[in-house]
């Protein structure tokens, strides 16, 4: 990214602003892509422990795995998921506040035994499936976000921040080199004004 600039005081000025706003900021934008790398890291975590706790809740009921066959799927439903969004370092992100879900009514004494378990299984079963496509989520919410984070700060520390300071130091140069020709310049006007003063008047 080439900055446009010119060669007088007013550009400088404006350069040596830009430059301080990036230098402040930078560090405040490192933290926040630390921050965001640790919380993709915590969230990533967390759905692979929601991950593990469906498949092991799986393979507890394994075993049942011929009795599903008779269960009767109309009787239990999610009816509604409420989620809450909170905020970490910037970014708002899902949190799973209550699963609903809708039993119809069965027959007791005609329906097998193992009914009420299979629902409880099921609650239990959809609750953790729910939690980890949460925590999914939400780590793919905080990633593209630390991604975006990292662009930045590299963006300011290899693209920006140097580009400044050399712009700042070529028209630093530039003004030098002006105003050492302007001084050069003065000196020989003023020394040939002092050779035709000493000369004298020319007849």
């Amino acid at each position: 990214m080439a900055i446009k600039f010119q060669y007088n005081k007013t550009s400088l000025g404006e350069l040596g602003k830009q430059l301080k706003m990036r230098q402040k900021a930078l560090p405040t934008i490192k933290s926040k892509e630390s921050a965001l790398r640790s919380e993709v890291k915590r969230a990533k975590d967390s759905a692979l422990e929601y991950r593990e706790k469906v498949d092991r809740l799986m393979a507890e009921y394994d075993y049942m795995v011929s009795l599903w066959g008779e269960f009767d799927c109309t009787l239990l439903r999610i009816s509604d998921v409420e989620l809450k969004t909170r905020k970490i370092a910037g970014v708002r992100i899902p949190e799973l506040d209550q699963v609903h879900f809708e039993e119809k009514p069965y027959d007791l004494f005609s329906a097998p035994s193992w009914y009420a378990d299979g629902i409880a299984i099921l609650k239990r079963l959809a609750s953790l499936s729910l939690e980890y496509e949460v925590y999914n989520r939400r780590m793919e919410l905080l990633d593209y976000a630390r991604r975006k984070t990292t662009q930045k700060v590299n963006l300011y520390e290899k693209v920006q921040i140097p580009g400044y300071e050399d712009a700042i130091r070529k028209i630093k140069r530039f003004m030098e080199d002006e105003e050492n020709l302007s001084k050069s310049a003065q000196k020989i006007v003023k020394t040939k004004q002092q050779q035709q003063a000493a000369e004298g008047p020319q007849a």
